[in-house]
C-alpha cells in the first residue's frame, strides 16, 4: 500500500485541480523504473528550469531514508542528491553517527532545482507548497519500494511536508514522532544550515548537535546494517 505523504497537506485543491507527478509514476515500481520515469516528469513547471530530475539514490533495502528539501546547484548539474557542500557535511555526520551512507537512501521532497539568477550564479529558492504536492507521488513511491525502518527529515521544509505543517524543527529536532511513513520518523536540521552559521564556533556547535540527532538512528534499525 502506498504511503500517503500528503495526508498532512492542507489547503490543496482537490479533484485534480493541481499539477501532479502521479501520472508519471509506473505501476509495480522498482527504483530503476522510478528513476527512468522521473527523468521525463513534467508534473509541475520546475522541469523547465532544472537541468535534470535529481532522483533519490541508495540501497533498495536501506534501513534509513534521509529526505531533504530539493537538489541544489551542484546536485542539479550532477543529477545526484547531496553531492555538494551540504552533502559532504551529511556524509561526515553520518559516519560520525555510525550510519553507513552505502546502506542509506537519500532523496528530496522536490526533485528539480528551483532557482533564480543573481549575476552568473543560480540562487536557491524555497519550493512552494503546490510544487511539493505535485512532486509528492515520487516520494510516496520511494517509500513504498524501500520500506525504511527510519525516515529522517532534513530541514523544516521536509519536516513540514512529511510530518505536518505545525512541526517545528527548532523545538522538536531529534524526537521520534508518530507517523504512517515508517516505524520511526524524526527530523533534524538540513546540513546546509550548518554552512550558513555566522562563525566557526556556531558551525561547530550546530554540527555537533546534528550528529547527536543522527545518533538516534542506528539503535532503531531492526537488525539492518546502519
Amino acid at each position: 500500500m502506498r504511503r500517503r505523504v500528503a495526508s498532512h497537506i492542507e489547503g490543496v485543491p482537490a479533484g485534480g485541480e493541481t499539477e501532479s507527478a502521479a501520472t508519471y509514476v509506473p505501476e509495480r515500481p522498482t527504483l530503476p523504473r522510478l528513476r527512468k520515469a522521473a527523468a521525463g516528469c513534467r508534473g509541475c513547471h520546475l522541469w523547465e528550469r532544472g537541468t535534470q530530475t535529481v532522483f533519490g539514490e541508495g540501497a533498495r533495502d536501506a534501513g534509513v531514508m534521509l529526505v531533504g528539501e530539493q537538489p541544489g546547484d551542484q546536485e542539479d548539474l550532477a543529477g545526484k542528491p547531496f553531492v555538494g557542500p551540504a552533502g559532504r557535511i551529511l556524509d561526515q555526520a553520518l559516519e560520525e553517527a555510525g550510519i553507513d551512507r552505502r546502506h542509506a537512501y537519500v532523496t528530496n521532497v522536490v526533485k528539480h532545482f528551483k532557482w533564480q539568477p543573481r549575476g552568473k550564479r543560480r540562487i536557491h529558492q524555497k519550493p512552494s507548497w503546490s510544487e511539493m504536492v505535485a512532486c509528492q507521488p515520487w516520494l510516496e513511491a520511494e517509500l513504498e519500494v524501500v520500506e525504511p525502518d527510519v525516515v529522517v527529515c532534513l530541514g523544516a521544509t521536509a519536516a513540514q511536508a512529511l510530518i505536518g505543517r505545525d512541526f517545528r524543527v527548532s523545538r522538536q529536532r531529534g524526537e521520534l514522532v508518530d507517523s504512517p511513513l515508517a516505524r520511526y520518523v524524526l527530523a533534524t536540521v538540513h546540513p546546509s544550515s550548518i554552512l550558513r552559521q555566522r562563525d566557526d564556533a556556531s558551525r561547530e556547535a550546530e554540527y555537533a548537535a546534528f550528529v547527536e540527532d543522527l545518533r538516534v538512528v542506528p539503535p532503531l534499525l531492526n537488525g539492518r546494517s546502519p
